[in-house]
């Protein structure tokens, strides 16, 4: 190659190096400045937002910004009780093959306090959040985790999960009356360790859970949580279920459902669910004294004259309607659990 030409080659090389290296500074810097501004903007939320020095990366193709040692802490409020967050480091950064989406990845340690509950430490194999940076439309999001692990600062239990998945979409100014969802939500977890610490009637490990399901009415404003949850209700509010699975133990449930709240407050609502392994899942809730025996042979008897089977012919599994009313969960007016009353936190 004649040498005009190699030189023609290294100046658009260093052309492009020098527009790339551009690129990356300015979208550095508004990932500085957008995190800035948004430290400052805590404040009116009545979060006070810390972190040390801040340090920027990612060159040729990703702008990277580090935060070391990000904490967080509430009082106000939004929040019932004082809440901390502690993080050992956050990483933000923008493609610059894609700028319209920020990542949000955790480095070590997670620690979480809320009033009245001790420490609580969360790590992970891997934790990325995605935002869309749009200015209009829904506020979305999508998490994805593996090797999950949640216990407590003191050691005294853990609980884990091989991979979790979920995304949310808000329409923060939602009105009642609107149409659409004002939230729509799906989560996906699996290989799910509770704690051992508890025994736990269907035993200790879920293969899977997913649920997929959306907020209906104006989202709550601030203030006392009572208050909100019943302007929600008076606005039409509702939670509908589309979609849940999960396999515990000798139990594998599918259903949907769609729940409000009552007059008190207490949640009621209707569904319809596809029980499999329902017999040895009531005996075993029975043995655990989550059921009473009657109860528990009452129910078998209904579920397998539902399924056209016999008590000596269970089947495999079941489509069966449930009403949640007066905190109390029935299966074709069969009582089945009573819930404890749930009591809505002072301001």
């Amino acid at each position: 190659m004649p040498r005009k030409y190699w030189i023609i080659a290294v100046s658009i090389t260093l052309l492009l190096a020098a527009a790339d290296g551009a690129y990356w500074r300015i979208a550095t810097e508004r990932l500085r400045t957008g995190f800035q501004d948004w430290k400052a903007g805590q404040i009116a939320d009545s979060w006070i937002a810390e972190s040390g020095p801040l340090s920027a990366g990612g060159w040729p193709t990703t702008a990277v910004l580090i935060v070391p040692n990000l904490t967080l802490h509430h009082t106000g409020p939004r929040v019932p009780g004082e809440v901390d967050i502690a993080s050992a480091a956050v990483t933000l950064s923008v493609s610059l093959f894609d700028p319209s989406t920020l990542g949000l990845s955790l480095t070590g340690p997670v620690h979480v306090r809320t009033a009245g509950v001790p420490d609580l430490i969360v790590t992970s194999d891997e934790a990325s959040l995605l935002m869309p940076l749009r200015r209009n439309g829904p506020v979305s999001a999508s998490f994805h985790a593996s090797g999950l692990r949640l216990e407590a600062a003191t050691g005294a239990w853990h609980a884990t999960a091989g991979l979790l998945n979920a995304n949310a979409a808000i329409v923060a100014d939602a009105q009642p009356g609107d149409p659409g969802p004002a939230a729509t939500l799906s989560v996906a977890a699996e290989a799910i360790a509770l704690p051992a610490t508890i025994k736990w009637p269907l035993g200790p490990n879920l293969s899977s859970v997913s649920l997929d399901g959306r907020l209906n009415g104006a989202l709550p404003q601030a203030g006392a949580i009572a208050q909100a949850a019943a302007a929600w209700r008076d606005g039409g509010g509702s939670v509908e279920i589309t979609h849940f699975a999960m396999g515990w133990g000798p139990l594998g449930l599918t259903g949907s459902a769609t729940l409000a709240l009552d007059d008190q407050l207490q949640p009621m609502g209707s569904g319809n669910a596809r029980i499999a392994g329902y017999a040895d899942t009531l005996d075993r809730l029975a043995a655990a004294g989550m059921l009473t025996k009657s109860v528990a042979t009452a129910a078998k008897a209904i579920l397998s004259l539902m399924a056209g089977t016999g008590d000596s012919d269970e089947a495999s599994s079941v489509d069966v309607p449930l009403t949640l009313q007066y905190r109390t969960l029935s299966m074709r007016q069969v009582p089945l659990v009573r819930f404890p009353e749930l009591d809505w936190p002072s301001p």
